[in-house]
């Protein structure tokens, strides 16, 4: 199963997304503003050279979040699925273990119909992710596209099967922090492992090993 790395990268995303349950209520929270947002540590603070935070309002800040949270999390699955996939190749029962080769070429090498069970998970995954957080297009005024609902907090979608998120504000914050310095360090490690065995066609292991 050299698309380990594949199924890694799309179905398990898909399939954290989805839940037919509305997520619980997160911990009071005060207004989303560019002086409390969690994510911004010291002595940095909130890192936004070009200034769209500031020049952002409550609404398109949540946003912002939200497109940033969701890009970090498909990252972080991404970076586990590039190294499990390579690492299991031809070792597996998936796929007959014909599947070789860097990550990045796996997808293409797997049967179309794997194509179509990933295009339906995630498609019902982002369904469910919009019904939660999002307020109905009918619903939206035409000036504010995109629009947020009031009580939620950008990235509470519901899954938590560990029960990990915690009910003290404080904590969850720091938590939402911790989160989101994880998936900042994903987004730029897929970015580098894509870049790197695209240079070359060699994957991240063997890079690794020849290192």
């Amino acid at each position: 199963m050299k698309t380990v790395a594949a199924l890694t990268l799309l179905a398990a995303p898909a399939a954290a997304f989805f839940t037919n349950k509305k997520p619980a209520p997160a911990p009071a929270a005060p207004a989303f503003t560019v002086d409390n947002i969690p994510g911004a540590l010291a002595p940095v603070g909130l890192f936004d050279p070009l200034g769209f935070a500031a020049k952002a309002d409550e609404a398109t800040l949540k946003r912002y979040r939200e497109a940033e949270l969701t890009h970090g999390r498909v990252a972080m699955l991404a970076t586990v699925g590039f190294l499990v996939g390579e690492a299991v190749e031809s070792k597996t029962f998936l796929f007959n273990g014909e599947i070789t080769g860097p990550a990045i070429t796996h997808l293409a090498q797997v049967n179309p119909t794997l194509w179509l069970i990933l295009g339906v998970g995630i498609a019902r995954a982002e369904l469910d992710r919009a019904d939660i957080g999002w307020v109905e297009p009918k619903n939206t005024p035409v000036a504010k596209p995109g629009l947020l609902r009031d009580g939620y907090v950008p990235g509470n979608i519901g899954f938590d099967p560990l029960g990990l998120k915690p009910e003290d504000p404080e904590a969850f914050a720091v938590m939402q922090t911790k989160e989101l310095q994880n998936g900042r360090l994903a987004m730029l490690a897929a970015a580098g492992f894509l870049a790197q065995e695209l240079v070359d066609g060699k994957g991240i292991l063997e890079h690794l090993s020849s290192a």
